[in-house]
C-alpha cells in the first residue's frame, strides 16, 4: 500500500466514540413495547394463510444491517471503498482493519481473529464447540497476508501459514471496535405488554395445528414470547392429550411436586395450590434458584362454581410502576426477597442467592427480565437494614395496587378442553375460589429449553449461526 493510498484509508477511518454515540438512544431504548389492543390478534390459520409469527408484529430496534456479501445477496456483490481491495483492509501493529464501503472502520485484534477462526480444523461444523486450542496460540500472532475476497475476509497467519476465513457478515455481526449492530438488540418480534383490554382478542392457537406441524408449534411459541401467554383450543380432555402437548416444546421439568401433574384440591402437597381457596397473583417457584420457565393448566372436571383463572402481565405492571413510582421501581430491582418451599416433611427448599428482587434487571441492558413475585411463599425479611424497611413496605404496597387494579386483571374461565400456558418469568397468575370437585393437570417446562426450541423454529439455521 503506498503512501496516498495509506492516508486515504486512514482517513476513513471512525472512532468507536464516535460510532457508539450515534447509536446511544437505541441502546437505552426497552425491547417491550405497550400496544392499544383495540384489533384482533393474529391468529393461526393453516395452511392458507401466513402464521403470525411470518409477519412483524413491530419491533423496538431499528435494524438496518449493511449487507457486503454475495453470500447475503446473491445479486449484490461488496462494493469496496475506491474499488481497490488494497485500501480496504490493512494490519496496523496487533490489529486487523477492515474499511467498510461506508467509511467506518472495524478493528479486530489479531489474536482474537485468530482465537475466533470457524474453519473445520478450530470449529465443529456439527457440535457448533470450539476445536482451536485457545493456549496454543501466539499471543504476538500476525497476519502474514490480509485479503480481502467476494465474500469475506482470507487471513493467512505468520507462525504456521494457517488459513482463516471470515464472512463479511459475521464480522459485521461481532465487530466490537466499533459496534456496528445494537449489541444488545432483542430477539425475535418485540414484546406486547397488555392490560385486561386484551380479553377481546386473546392469542390462541389449535391443539391440531400444533401438534401436526412445526409451523403451528412456532407460532404457539411465538404467542408466549410476545405476549407472555397462549390458549390451547380443541385438547382432548385427557391427562395424556395434554402430556403429550407439553411434551411438544420439550421435556416436562421435575421439581418436587413431580413432573406432569394431575391433582385436586386434596393437599396433595402442602401448597395452597391443592386447596379451593383463592389465590392472589403471583409467579411460581420463587424459592428456586431457577424458577420454572412456563406454566401449563388444563381443567379436566368441575361440578361447582368459581375456580376462574387470573392472569396479569408483569412487565406492563412494572411499566406503570416505573411511570407512577420510580423510587419503588427501583427499590423492587435492588432489595432482595427470600423465599422458601417448606409444606412437605422432606422438602426445605431456598434459592440460591438466598433474597432475590422482585424485578430482576439485565445487569448490562437494565432491560426486565423476569418477575419474581410470590407474597406467600416469601421468608422473614430479617435481612433489611433499618433505613429499607420503610421503602421495601412503600414499594410493595405501590406494586400490589397496580398488579391487583382491575384494568390490569385479566379474568377468564377454565374449560375441559381449552389449555392455557404462559410464561412464569413475566405473567403473574391466581385464581378465585371454587365449590366442588375440581381436577386440574399440567406442568412445568424450563425457561432455557422453552427459548431453545423458540428459537430455532422462529430462526434459521444459518442465522443461528452466524450468531455464535
Amino acid at each position: 500500500m503506498n503512501t496516498a493510498t495509506s492516508l486515504a484509508a486512514l482517513r476513513r477511518l471512525v472512532s468507536p466514540a464516535n460510532a457508539a454515540s450515534k447509536r446511544l438512544a437505541a441502546l437505552q431504548r426497552p425491547s417491550y413495547t405497550t400496544r392499544t389492543l383495540s384489533s384482533p390478534i393474529a391468529r393461526v390459520a393453516l395452511p392458507s394463510s401466513p402464521a403470525p409469527w411470518s409477519r412483524p408484529i413491530g419491533s423496538f430496534w431499528s435494524h438496518q444491517q449493511r449487507h457486503y456479501s454475495a453470500a447475503v445477496n446473491e445479486s449484490v456483490q461488496p462494493v469496496l471503498a475506491d474499488q481497490d481491495p488494497s485500501a480496504d483492509v490493512e494490519v496496523s501493529g496487533k490489529k486487523v482493519h477492515l474499511i467498510w464501503p461506508d467509511g467506518i472502520t472495524s478493528r479486530f485484534h489479531s489474536f482474537w481473529l485468530r482465537d475466533h477462526c470457524h474453519c473445520p480444523e478450530c470449529y465443529h461444523t456439527v457440535t457448533k464447540q470450539r476445536l482451536v486450542n485457545t493456549f496454543q496460540i501466539p499471543r504476538d500472532i500476525k497476519p502474514k497476508s490480509a485479503t480481502l475476497t467476494p465474500t469475506g475476509l482470507e487471513v493467512i497467519w505468520d507462525n504456521d501459514d494457517h488459513k482463516s476465513y471470515y464472512s463479511y457478515n459475521w464480522l459485521q455481526n461481532h465487530s466490537y471496535d466499533p459496534k456496528l449492530n445494537d449489541p444488545y438488540k432483542p430477539e425475535g418480534d418485540a414484546k406486547i405488554t397488555w392490560d385486561n383490554s386484551i380479553v377481546s382478542s386473546l392469542p390462541e392457537v389449535s391443539y391440531n395445528d400444533v401438534m401436526n406441524s412445526d409451523q403451528g408449534l412456532a407460532a404457539w411459541l411465538n404467542n408466549i414470547h410476545v405476549y407472555g401467554f397462549s390458549f390451547v383450543n380443541g385438547v382432548p380432555v385427557s391427562t395424556e392429550a395434554t402430556e403429550a402437548l407439553a411434551k411438544r416444546i420439550t421435556f416436562i421439568r421435575e421439581t418436587h411436586y413431580g413432573g406432569f401433574w394431575d391433582f385436586t384440591s386434596d393437599l396433595g402437597h402442602g401448597d395452597t395450590a391443592y386447596t379451593d381457596i383463592p389465590l392472589g397473583a403471583h409467579t411460581d417457584t420463587t424459592y428456586f434458584t431457577d424458577p420454572a420457565g412456563l406454566q401449563m393448566f388444563h381443567l379436566l372436571y368441575h361440578d361447582g362454581e368459581g375456580g376462574h383463572n387470573l392472569l396479569v402481565d408483569g412487565f406492563h405492571c412494572a411499566k406503570v410502576l416505573q411511570e407512577k413510582h420510580p423510587q419503588s421501581f427501583k427499590t423492587l430491582t435492588e432489595i432482595g426477597v427470600p423465599s422458601h418451599s417448606a409444606g412437605d416433611a422432606a422438602t426445605h427448599i431456598v434459592p440460591t442467592p438466598r433474597h432475590n428482587p422482585v424485578l430482576n434487571l439485565d445487569p448490562l441492558t437494565r432491560e426486565l427480565i423476569q418477575v419474581r413475585f410470590n407474597n406467600d411463599d416469601r421468608s422473614t425479611l430479617d435481612h433489611l437494614a433499618p433505613d429499607q424497611v420503610e421503602a421495601f413496605y412503600t414499594a410493595l404496597f405501590d406494586w400490589n395496587k397496580i398488579v391487583t387494579d382491575e384494568r390490569n386483571t385479566l379474568w377468564t374461565k377454565f374449560q375441559p378442553g381449552r389449555v392455557v400456558i404462559f410464561d412464569n418469568w413475566r405473567v403473574l397468575h391466581g385464581r378465585s375460589g371454587f365449590t366442588g370437585k375440581r381436577r386440574m393437570c399440567g406442568a412445568y417446562t424450563n425457561w432455557d429449553d422453552f427459548r431453545s426450541r423458540w428459537r430455532t423454529l422462529n430462526t434459521s439455521a444459518e442465522q443461528l449461526a452466524e450468531g455464535l
